[in-house]
């Protein structure tokens, strides 16, 4: 049924989809609908209670619409009556396929009432089975939401907040203001309206997808807009943070040299686009998620949520709908030629990016780092050391929009830099600036500890003389500290407040271990030091 008022009706019965899109308390405010007895099925609080229970918003949704319409019922006197048995464990698992929804519409056949509802399979059901029903679709197709209307040209995000104004960040990552919208304090009800209503879109429009929906948190993606939702207990009060892509940009956009652009057309096929939260590096990853797909390659993404704005013939996977043994299974299956990796976060993720690439598959990974040695550093404890270049040959570190250092990656057997002694040659995996080919790390086994030198800060210490601050590792058991040192040093001194307490000698020029009961060591442990 079509309208835009209704006159008087006498039982209105809610399914589902009405209570938990907030529908019946949003008509009756806005006058469009009216009736004397508003009947609920007891079946419709059993699913509310078992959605609650599994951590689902919606369940919480729902029980808060609930307690508005009691509120409600006084001043638009109509009563409220629950009706209807408890459904069995059997309906409450096929809810889903419409158990429930099939008890609430035999009720209101039986009751010869008016059917209420926002799901649109539910009110052709209903039509064909000659129930009376009124369908209002929480979202409407091809209108704007809500959260829509605060967005402007060159607003990268929005952040709606219970008791606060509603503010934007305005401008391109690394050149943003925060702006406040509206003078106006959003209240719970308002967030939880929003709330709603994104969740409803999420099931419903094209392109828009429910990623996850716990208890205290929703992530969704409507189409270019990714959202994330918190409320209590999670969080200290309902937030709803909504962040859309400010710039679609090609490769050719980067401004990068000749050789990176030949070395990312070609060889590198293990790849870690690195950079800050917000700093572009899943725009850059768009750019050469495009490419690959230009040059006729199969290209696959990995993403949580599905956010990144792709060609159709890019196929989007999500990482929490399939387990990450799933999902190596399938993309074996489809082979592709390069899978973009969006985000590399946890342990499962970096175990599927290795197992992906040595079985031969070009990856690309989206890394949070602050710098582009940080992220191959969340590698090192995961793989082996000597497998590292075998995985990652290429990292391109963004900042601000724009690509500001690509680093290469190749392994060797040689002696690290700052060693002397030929019989310590060992595999070494040499990081280095791509385009000038300039060694600016090296990671390496030293003992039972895998070091990553920089190189340029060891060359550039030397110069100074003996009097140099030394790098070292610090292993502290419940006897001693131990330091060991990652340069050679016959000597050092140990400096506590700007006062030189003690000179000591190095174990083989390398080690240095001082006892917790001795003088020095309870002076270290005094000053709270962790080092020298």
């Amino acid at each position: 049924m079509r309208w835009k008022k209704i006159a008087k009706l006498n039982k209105l019965i809610p399914d589902t989809s009405a209570i938990i899109n907030q529908t019946i308390s949003e008509q009756l405010e806005q006058k469009k609908i009216s009736f004397s007895e508003l009947l609920i099925h007891r079946a419709l609080l059993s699913e509310l209670e078992n959605q609650a229970n599994q951590g689902k918003d919606t369940g919480f949704l729902g029980f808060n619409e609930l307690k508005l319409l009691k509120e409600l019922a006084k001043k638009h006197k109509f009563k409220i009556t629950y009706a209807g048995n408890s459904p069995s464990l059997q309906q409450i698992k096929l809810a889903r396929r419409g158990a429930i929804d099939e008890l609430i519409r035999n009720l209101a056949l039986d009751e010869n009432g008016t059917l209420f509802t926002s799901d649109r399979v539910q009110s052709e059901v209903a039509l064909a089975s000659d129930v009376k029903v009124i369908y209002v679709a929480s979202v409407q197709v091809g209108g704007k939401l809500t959260f829509e209307k605060y967005f402007k040209e060159g607003y990268m995000s929005l952040h709606l907040k219970q008791d606060t104004v509603p503010r934007a960040k305005a401008g391109e990552p690394g050149q943003w203001e925060f702006l406040d919208l509206s003078k106006k304090k959003l209240k719970e009800k308002d967030l939880e309206k929003i709330s709603s209503e994104i969740v409803d879109a999420a099931r419903t429009l094209e392109h828009s997808f429910l990623e996850r929906s716990k208890r205290g948190h929703v992530i969704a993606q409507i189409r270019k807009y990714r959202i994330v939702i918190t409320r209590p207990p999670l969080s200290d009060a309902w937030e709803i943070t909504i962040v859309r892509p400010v710039k679609k940009l090609e490769l050719s956009e980067y401004n990068l040299s000749q050789r990176v652009q030949n070395r990312l057309s070609g060889r590198a096929e293990g790849m870690l686009i690195a950079g800050s939260p917000g700093s572009g590096k899943s725009t850059f990853a768009q750019a050469l998620a495009k490419t690959y797909a230009d040059s006729n390659k199969v290209v696959k993404s990995l993403e949580s949520p599905r956010d990144m704005q792709l060609p159709p013939s890019v196929t989007q996977y999500s990482l929490t709908k399939a387990s990450h043994n799933e999902l190596r299974d399938i993309l074996l299956l489809t082979r592709p030629d390069y899978t973009i990796y969006d985000e590399v976060r946890n342990f499962e993720d970096f175990s599927l990016f290795a197992d992906l690439r040595l079985a031969g598959v070009g990856m690309a990974g989206v890394v949070h780092a602050s710098n582009a040695i940080d992220s191959i550093q969340r590698f090192i404890g995961k793989i082996e050391v000597g497998m590292i270049p075998s995985i990652i040959d290429t990292v391109i570190f963004i900042k601000e929009g724009q690509v500001q250092k690509v680093y290469g990656l190749r392994m060797g057997v040689k002696v690290p830099s700052g060693l002397r002694e030929k019989d310590l040659a060992r595999p070494v995996v040499d990081i280095y600036d791509f385009d000038t080919e300039e060694l600016e790390y090296e990671i390496y086994s030293f003992g039972d500890s895998t070091v990553v030198m920089p190189i340029k800060k060891l060359k550039q210490k030397s110069k100074k003389g003996n009097r140099v601050e030394l790098r070292y590792r610090l292993v502290e058991t419940s006897k001693y500290y131990e330091y060991l040192f990652f340069t050679p040093t016959k000597r050092v001194s140990v400096v506590i407040d700007n006062i030189l307490v003690s000179k000591l000698p190095l174990q083989k020029g390398r080690s240095l271990r001082i006892m917790k009961k001795s003088r020095l060591g309870k002076e270290i442990r005094h000053a709270g030091l962790e080092g020298i």
